[in-house]
């Protein structure tokens, strides 16, 4: 995809990445009965953006940044056998520029962004009726390790 250009989010693709979080929000709506209705945010984008320890990714193409996606370092669990890993979220392609490989590049870049800071563990959570983006992380090589379980009590 040489037409993709893969570059660090700034400040100035603020407007576009918030708009893209509340796509990402709107369509896991449908996997979570528990959001709340009104508007919410999941992301502290600014910081991420700001971050030593994070990096996120914009894809760009026709002029336009048309995917997003961040990693974000976080002591590991003290049973596991590595001190750190890499958290990604904020994974998002536009759909007009879905299945050309978009996602793909961007989780190599953190991937990459992740090796240089000697991280070599990648998390991340998906729905587990998102069918379509477990596929897609199968695909880029990511097993299933837990599944999360919840009850609202009256």
């Amino acid at each position: 995809m040489t037409d993709v250009i893969i570059r660090t989010a700034n400040l100035n693709d603020m407007n576009t990445l918030l708009e893209f979080e509340q796509y990402i929000i709107s369509v896991e709506r449908s996997f979570d009965k528990h959001l709340k209705d009104e508007p919410i945010s999941y992301y502290d984008l600014k910081e991420l953006i700001l971050s030593e320890n994070a990096k996120v990714i914009v894809a760009e193409m026709d002029n336009n940044i048309v995917g997003s996606g961040y990693a974000d370092i976080k002591e590991s669990k003290p049973y596991v056998e590595h001190e750190y890993h890499s958290y990604l979220g904020f994974m998002y392609v536009a759909p007009a520029y879905r299945g050309k490989g978009i996602n793909k590049l961007i989780l190599n870049s953190l991937k990459r962004w992740s090796k240089t800071k000697n991280v070599h563990h990648l998390y991340l959570d998906v729905y587990a009726d998102n069918q379509a983006a477990i596929r897609a992380y199968e695909k880029a090589g990511f097993e299933s390790s837990l599944l999360e379980m919840r009850i609202a009590l009256d």
